[in-house]
């Protein structure tokens, strides 16, 4: 093993695994287990930045909802992953289709490798990443639905969706024995399995759930910007943790992906405020943040597979077809995607699982494969499969867990309680004083 310095106050951290790792007794690395810890932080940073940017993209009287709609998240799905969620999806392979329940209460999930996901970080540091992202997706969904969805029927529905929509599908194309990875689908970090999942569901809610009263003709407009600002760039900040952990190594394809990050992002914003200039003369904060986080989006399920060069052209492409989406399609079908879930995320994750299939190299990372780009057209297969059941699992599931719940509970809240603003139907708390 390479010998390297470590600092003092990382020392006793560090030298008791350096030295199982001497001995040939563990693979357990330092410098991953470090990094890894770090990134978990960052994506779990991401939930509440999610809030703030959501949040101040509804009106005033929708404040602390909208943000408990994400930071709620935390609390349930900490819970879920730990009582079954993470067994569900990555535990022992049954049908290729979900986990079985022998990693239920983090049972078998201590402090040595599971050589199946990691060789180099402690099994429940691996549980723990990924039960940042188990936290993240649901509350994606909610950008589809705030302002007039009923929060106790809110909660139950992410419970029930990331029982049985998010853990499927995290399994099929992450967990070992899932089908759509046995295919060979590439998804670096959640471009089918959190972007597709959560945008389309999130449309299939809000179509279902219905739009908010006078949506077409009364001011919907973001009520503090400042606020979209704050959290879009926690997000930001955050998904550098959520894409270059996902390879779950401190090595140079953690490198890449960083760097795909930052390039993309950038890239797609400038692109949203460019577009913007051109059609309405304007270029403003909040569509500066969006066109960020559509790069964002876009370069996630390929980010450790694909060059600085495609990181690029994702960065441009991207944010072209998601503002198509946002201010063409959704005008023209007329559906109540509150804030965007459906066009930024649904359909800048299927664009970014596609251009993964076009761009992915094994120059890159071995891991991976060369795709249509390098020769090798059948990659798309296996993308286009992972993308096509993420939108089915995501629409059926979505659309039987609301019906089923209207059975027996109030989902939509009522045209007086739209009006009085769910902070005080639900919360009791209004997020200002009035002056």
């Amino acid at each position: 093993m390479k010998k390297f310095a470590i600092p003092p106050f990382l020392g006793a951290c560090f030298l008791p695994t350096l030295a199982l790792a001497a001995d040939g007794e563990s693979k357990l690395n330092g410098a991953d287990i470090a990094y890894m810890a770090i990134a978990t932080l960052l994506v779990l940073i991401m939930t509440p930045a999610l809030a703030f940017f959501y949040g101040g993209l509804v009106r005033r009287k929708n404040t602390i909802n909208t943000i408990m709609m994400s930071m709620v998240c935390l609390a349930i799905f900490t819970v879920q992953w730990f009582v079954y969620g993470y067994s569900l999806s990555f535990g022992p392979d049954v049908g290729g289709i979900i986990g079985n329940l022998d990693w239920a209460f983090f049972k078998h999930v201590g402090m040595a490798a599971n050589p199946d996901y990691s060789e180099t970080i402690p099994h429940i540091l691996f549980a723990m990443f990924r039960m940042a992202f188990a936290i993240l997706t649901p509350a994606i969904v909610s950008g589809g639905i705030v302002e007039r969805t009923r929060f106790p029927a809110y909660c139950l529905f992410i419970l029930l969706w990331g029982t049985l929509v998010y853990d499927p599908m995290c399994h099929m194309v992450w967990g070992v024995g899932g089908f759509i990875r046995d295919m060979g689908a590439l998804d670096y970090a959640g471009g089918t399995v959190i972007h597709v999942t959560s945008g389309f569901s999130a449309l299939t809610a809000a179509i279902l759930i219905g739009k908010r009263k006078g949506y077409g003709f009364l001011s919907l407009r973001p009520h503090n910007i400042p606020y979209v600002c704050l959290g879009g760039s926690f997000l930001w900040l955050g998904w550098f943790g959520f894409n270059s952990g996902a390879g779950l190594m401190s090595n140079d394809v953690m490198a890449q992906a960083l760097a795909n990050t930052g390039i993309a992002s950038c890239t797609a914003g400038l692109v949203w405020i460019i577009i913007e200039q051109i059609a309405h003369k304007k270029m403003t904060a909040l569509g500066l943040m969006t066109g960020i986080l559509t790069g964002l989006v876009g370069i996630t399920p390929g980010a450790g597979f694909v060059d600085a060069s495609a990181a690029f052209i994702i960065g441009l492409t991207t944010p072209c077809l998601c503002y198509f989406f946002v201010s063409e399609v959704k005008a023209k079908f007329g559906y109540d995607d509150s804030l965007d879930a459906f066009g930024c995320h649904g359909m800048g994750g299927v664009w970014g699982a596609l251009m993964t299939g076009v761009f992915c190299t094994k120059t890159i990372n071995d891991a991976g494969a060369d795709g249509l780009l390098y020769g090798n057209p059948a990659q798309m297969i296996p993308q286009i499969t992972g993308i096509v059941t993420g939108i089915i699992v995501a629409v059926v599931m979505t659309t039987l867990i609301i019906k089923v719940l209207g059975c027996f509970m109030k989902v939509r809240a009522s045209a007086s309680e739209e009006a009085q603003g769910l902070d005080l139907i639900d919360h009791g708390e209004r997020a200002y004083n009035k002056l």
